[in-house]
Parts: structure tokens; sequence; C-alpha cells
């Protein structure tokens, strides 16, 4: 069986991420760093890190504790005991369709295009007829 047409979770090479160790030239540009970002956080009336959390905040490892409010927990409602629906709802009855009952339209004339138009009076079918023919 060869390697090419099997899946990557067959591979033989190692894809995981090794956990990088801070040199101490680093660590010292790191202190350097976190006074400046505490002289800032203070000006700006900011909580600051500690040492410990602003290297790892610095290599993204940081995870901040949120503070403030919490979100309120989730309850199930129990509104179907607090209202519920009525057994006996009643009877509505079906709208009634509109239906033309007058005797002033005389017909539907068909103008061009397959226009349909009401026709009122003999005027009004006259009219139409003519403009059909030009």
């Amino acid at each position: 069986m060869t390697m090419h047409l099997l899946g990557p979770a067959y591979t033989t090479t190692n894809h995981t991420k090794r956990k990088s160790k801070v040199s101490n030239s680093q660590y010292h540009k790191y202190c350097m760093d976190w006074r400046d970002d505490c002289k800032r956080n203070k000006r700006l009336g900011i909580k600051s890190k500690t040492l410990d959390e602003y290297v790892a905040y610095r290599q993204g490892k940081y995870n901040p504790v949120f503070r403030g409010t919490k979100k309120p927990e989730y309850n199930v409602s129990n509104h179907r005991e607090l209202y519920p629906s009525l057994a006996d709802t009643g009877v509505t009855f079906a709208k009634k369709p509109n239906v033309y009952t007058g005797d002033r339209l005389l017909g539907i004339a068909t103008m061009h295009k397959s226009n349909s138009v009401p026709v009122f009076s003999q005027e009004d079918a006259i009219e139409i007829s003519r403009m059909r023919r030009g």
C-alpha cells in the first residue's frame, strides 16, 4: 500500500506544536516592555497584568479573566402552566367572497396586447374599439 493514497491521519511526520521556552534575552525584553505597559495602563486607569500574565499575553497564551456582570442563568419557562390555552376557542366564519351585484358594468373589453378593461357605458365601448383599429 502506498502512502500517497492514504489520508492525512496516516502520516508519519509529527505536526504537534512544541512549547517554546523563553530565553534570557527575550525575558529581559519582556520585562522592559512590561514596565512600559504598566506605566501606560496606570496613566489610562487600567489594572495592569503581572509579569507572568504579560509574558503569556505576548506569547499568545493569555486567557483573561472577565469581570463584571455575569450572564443570567437559563431557566426553563413555565408559561404553558401560567397561561393555558383555551379548550373552547369559539367559532369563526369564512369570509364571504366579493361578488359584483350592480348593473353599471356592461362588460370587459380587450385593448391592445391583451389588456382587459371594464366597460361602463356605450361610449367607452366605442372608444375602446376605435383605439384597437388605430
